[in-house]
């Protein structure tokens, strides 16, 4: 059962759904504009994130005619926290994106993930290739650099001492700023409200803290060439979009490269200036992705 209410400022609805294991799950759900038919698109974020990071670029491909759904992986956002963080795992919340398909009557989809999204649905590949039409893979490949990696580790999950929305915004801007030198002042404040929960008392993360237990006892990661498979599969007989950040230190341009070399099926875009992640609404993100769209189902 997957119920819901309308936000129509915002231009979504929101839904809930129950996991196989008992967990009440959300999703935003955009509106395709009229016209023919089209492929739904599925939005998969990043590992603390959640999906108000893509309520500027939704709306646009909504706009183009295709219904566009966004989960709130299970411990982030407005989705609920699992007791057993073993559960906070890849194979765990492709499992759920299938779930949520099937609650809403959805068979296939182009999906498009953000660094931990991406890997979602690499693994989401492995046993349900027939649900991905298109895949977009955002600053996102087989291979994690182990700087990017190494600097995940020293704040996901850690304890920060945050007493006003000032220090939250301040926290953000400090761990951010040198992947998105772009940003002023008001994109670091819709960041922060992004990221945290703003309420009478300290700012609190829009994640369970306890996400970090599976990255730092190393089981996270797959190996390097299990990773490879899964995305081989994942791009086999479709088409994908490959999109990485110019300075990400989670994508290294080689890794990027090896990814379409060779492959007339995989478009690589590089957007300049930015690290990981690009928000993908950069000009060189947005219009790649949009363009990427247009040439699929």
């Amino acid at each position: 059962m997957i119920g819901g209410k309308n936000e129509p400022e915002a231009g979504f609805v929101e839904r809930r759904w129950t996991s196989s294991d008992g967990l009440s799950l959300y999703c935003r759900d955009y509106s395709g504009a009229g016209g023919a038919a089209r492929l739904p698109v599925v939005c998969l974020h990043g590992l603390t994130r959640n999906s108000s990071d893509f309520e500027d670029i939704a709306p646009l491909i909504a706009a183009t005619g295709r219904r566009v759904i966004v989960p709130d992986v299970r411990g982030r956002g407005e989705s609920q926290w699992d007791v057993n963080s073993a559960n906070y795992a890849p194979r765990t919340y492709a499992h759920d994106v299938v779930e949520l398909l099937d609650a809403l009557g959805i068979g296939r989809a182009v999906f498009v993930g953000t660094s931990m999204g991406g890997v979602i649905m690499m693994f989401l590949a492995l046993r349900n290739r027939g649900r991905i039409a298109a895949a977009v893979l955002n600053d996102v490949g087989p291979e994690v650099s182990p700087e990017g990696l190494a600097r995940i580790q020293s704040y996901v999950g850690r304890p920060v001492n945050l007493a006003s929305w000032a220090d939250a915004v301040s926290y953000v801007r400090t761990l951010n700023e040198s992947s998105l030198p772009h940003f002023d002042d008001d994109d670091w404040e819709r960041m922060t409200a992004r990221t945290y929960t703003r309420g009478t008392g300290a700012p609190t993360p829009r994640y369970d803290p306890a996400i970090a237990a599976p990255l730092n006892a190393g089981k996270a990661k797959a190996p390097a060439f299990l990773a490879w498979i899964l995305y081989r599969s994942l791009v086999r007989s479709r088409s994908a979009l490959v999109i990485r950040g110019e300075t990400s230190d989670i994508l290294s341009g080689k890794t990027a490269e090896r990814m379409a070399a060779g492959r007339t099926n995989v478009t690589l875009v590089e957007v300049p200036g930015v690290g990981h992640a690009p928000t993908l609404s950069e000009s060189a993100s947005r219009d790649a992705l949009l363009s990427f769209l247009d040439r699929v189902p």
